[in-house]
């Protein structure tokens, strides 16, 4: 099942400045926790005192809302056992899920995501049912949606922008090496961690393709590839585009071919690579920027090109090593 979505935005965000469950087994932690992204009694490994077990809703003490999807809230819980862990459980109801005919959508992203192992990645624990819902344990992204402090600013500095995008290539590097290509990279799937480190969120457009040909149109309209548009086949270079679009959005505050007003102006913009950049960006970011949009997908920079491009190597923290670099 293919679609795209529409974004709708509010006037505070732009830039003022120059399944059904796939097995009734329930499974819970699975290896070790990251210790670096969460103060001490947040997350801490998981030890061979507390191995994988069976999870209920009862398991759990329930925190206050953290956001609202489109099947669902997400809610911070802490565990009643000790060591009490703070997670953040998402639900899904089974009724609307069948309804939408997203079962396999849903299945998909839980597989994909409960298998990935990266720092600016939200992992996924685990999950557990009910006769009505799915319950999906996450990492609690203690800085909240990146959105939202995109909406606060209008737009981001150049450090920052290029500090995230570092960050994202990286993560990027690592999904594209298990073959995993994320298809709806936009800021709203886009969490921060409690040292203001980025975590990709939203497996829900994401395909396992080891073939790395697929065919669906997916994700959301301002962030589609030529490729997409064109109805023509696309690989994980889906990606680097979107990660092109996201440095623009960060930059500026609004997407770079978006149209309010036709959906039309918008598809021909993208077709034709229809690119306008403000004076005020520096030509740095402008280059990163126009080597990451290409119309041919084999034309975009790699990913380890971004992370070697001057914008990116400028403002980077000396001594700051990726995770690639540690072969994650």
């Amino acid at each position: 099942m293919g679609g795209w979505r529409r974004r709708t935005r509010s006037a505070a965000s732009r830039c003022t400045a120059t399944p059904r469950s796939s097995s009734p087994s329930i499974r819970a932690w699975q290896s070790a926790c990251p210790t670096s992204c969460l103060p001490a009694r947040i997350l801490t490994p998981v030890s061979r005192r507390y191995p994988t077990r069976e999870w209920t809703l009862h398991d759990f003490d329930i925190g206050r809302p953290l956001g609202k999807g489109k099947f669902g809230r997400v809610y911070m819980v802490r565990t009643k056992a000790e060591p009490k862990y703070i997670l953040a459980l998402k639900t899904l109801y089974k009724s609307e899920i069948v309804q939408s005919r997203v079962e396999k959508q849903i299945r998909r992203e839980i597989e994909i995501q409960q298998n990935l192992r990266h720092p600016n990645v939200l992992r996924l624990y685990g999950y557990f049912h009910d006769e009505k819902r799915i319950f999906l344990m996450l990492e609690f992204a203690g800085k909240g949606e990146l959105y939202k402090q995109l909406s606060k600013h209008g737009c981001f500095s150049e450090k920052r922008s290029a500090r995230y995008i570092d960050q994202m290539a990286d993560a990027l590097t690592y999904l594209h090496g298990k073959h995993v290509i994320h298809r709806d990279i936009k800021p709203e799937n886009l969490l921060l961690g409690i040292n203001g480190e980025l975590k990709i969120g939203d497996f829900g457009w994401s395909v396992h393709a080891p073939g790395n040909r697929r065919k669906t149109m997916c994700g959301t309209l301002d962030y589609l590839p030529p490729e997409m548009v064109e109805q023509k086949e696309h690989n994980e270079r889906v990606d680097h585009w979107a990660l092109g679009v996201l440095t623009y959005e960060f930059l500026i505050g609004n997407p770079p071919f978006e149209d309010r007003d036709s959906v039309n102006n918008t598809y021909r913009r993208i077709a034709s690579v229809d690119l306008r950049f403000p004076n005020h960006m520096s030509s740095d970011a402008r280059d990163l920027i126009s080597k990451l949009l290409r119309h041919d997908p084999q034309d975009r920079i790699s990913l380890a090109e971004v992370m070697k491009h001057p914008w990116i190597v400028k403002y980077r923290p000396k001594g700051q090593i990726r995770p690639s670099q540690l072969g994650m």
